[in-house]
């Protein structure tokens, strides 16, 4: 934790410090499995397709004087960003040298709620980053993944910086940087399963420790293709492990449409498919210098389409000034002001 720049701005209750705080979404995943870290020990990992666009915003009106516990969120329910706003609170306080207090948590955002693109963790990370800035402070990425899996028991690496890093997410912590950047990737999205929202919890919850040799192996192997991919700038291998390891993902999530995904990618000519391992969006991955690319791509929609998958969002993983294709972005999506995870689907409309 480190100070900010400048001070926190003054809240619209007269003095009281307010700090603003944000943090971005994903696509789900390229690579998650049970992976050795430096030490020879197992541990989940996860290696994320990140996306700009869609985040979490955050404002924390702190009220110094107040109790701990007199700490609301808005929209209620958003209780693991109520969770991450507290740990905050009681950590910047101590550094400040000031007794902890209470304050209002206010947030916003645009991303689907239980497609497993990173909606919780966006929101914890906007709150941590929030209450830091109402005390000055800028919080150090370690710092607020530390927080993070306190506060939600896992976390995706939203915190970072973007570079592609294989992730223990019930950790938070880095196991590997694989690179600078991801090779450029053009991204057409969609939405398995009708778009509706996974709920997390009742996925099965599998131990590092309880996998087997060849299940490690297996994983290991990936990893190393994928740094070879990230080092080499290799589309097409890239997506030759985002789709096996979207593969392996299957024993849990069990999407029907997998095989006409994968079908669609090989095709249209796509790198490969990734699909997130703890939600139902999903994407079909293009080499971005292979040749009749907008006419891959329009018959990629047009395939999704005749087989029900519902198109989202195309979008690059490479600066552009313009959303590929003129996409529309995830809009019109209500994020629901009760549980962290809906139970009525996402609204993400076709392209």
């Amino acid at each position: 934790m480190i100070p900010a720049a400048r001070a926190a701005a003054p809240g619209a209750g007269g003095d009281l410090p307010t700090g603003a705080g944000y943090a971005p979404c994903h696509h789900g995943e390229i690579l998650q499995g049970v992976f050795l870290d430096g030490d020879g020990r197992r541990c989940a990992g996860l290696v994320t397709l990140p996306m700009a666009g869609p985040g979490s915003s955050a404002e924390f009106v702190r009220r110094p004087g107040t109790a701990p516990e007199a700490l609301t969120v808005v929209p209620a329910g958003r209780t693991k960003a109520a969770r991450a706003a507290a740990l905050a609170v009681a950590e910047c306080a101590e550094r400040a040298g000031r007794p902890p207090c209470g304050g209002e948590l206010r947030l916003s955002g645009d991303i689907p709620v239980g497609l497993g693109m990173g909606s919780s963790t966006s929101d914890v990370i906007a709150a941590v980053r929030a209450v830091a800035d109402s005390y000055g402070m800028r919080p150090a990425p370690g710092t607020v993944a530390r927080l993070a899996v306190r506060a939600e028991s896992a976390c995706d690496p939203l915190m970072l910086d973007g570079r592609p890093v294989l992730f223990a997410q019930r950790e938070g912590r880095v196991l590997e940087v694989l690179g600078p950047a991801l090779p450029p990737l053009v991204v057409v999205g969609c939405a398995l399963g009708g778009g509706a929202p996974v709920d997390t919890l009742s996925l099965p919850v599998r131990e590092p420790g309880e996998a087997d040799a060849d299940d490690v192996r297996a994983c290991e192997r990936m990893r190393t293709r994928l740094r070879r991919a990230v080092a080499t700038g290799d589309v097409q291998l890239l997506g030759q492990v985002a789709t096996a390891s979207a593969r392996r993902g299957q024993r849990v999530l069990g999407h029907p449409e997998f095989d006409a995904l994968t079908a669609i990618a090989r095709r249209v000519g796509a790198a490969g498919v990734q699909i997130a391992h703890s939600g139902a969006v999903a994407g079909v991955l293009f080499d971005p210098a292979v040749p009749g690319l907008r006419h891959r791509v329009r018959s990629c929609l047009r395939a999704l389409d005749v087989h029900g998958i519902p198109a989202t969002r195309t979008f690059t993983t490479f600066t552009t000034t313009k959303e590929f294709l003129n996409g529309p972005a995830h809009r019109g999506v209500d994020r629901p002001a009760g549980p962290d995870t809906s139970r009525r689907p996402a609204r993400l409309p076709a392209l």
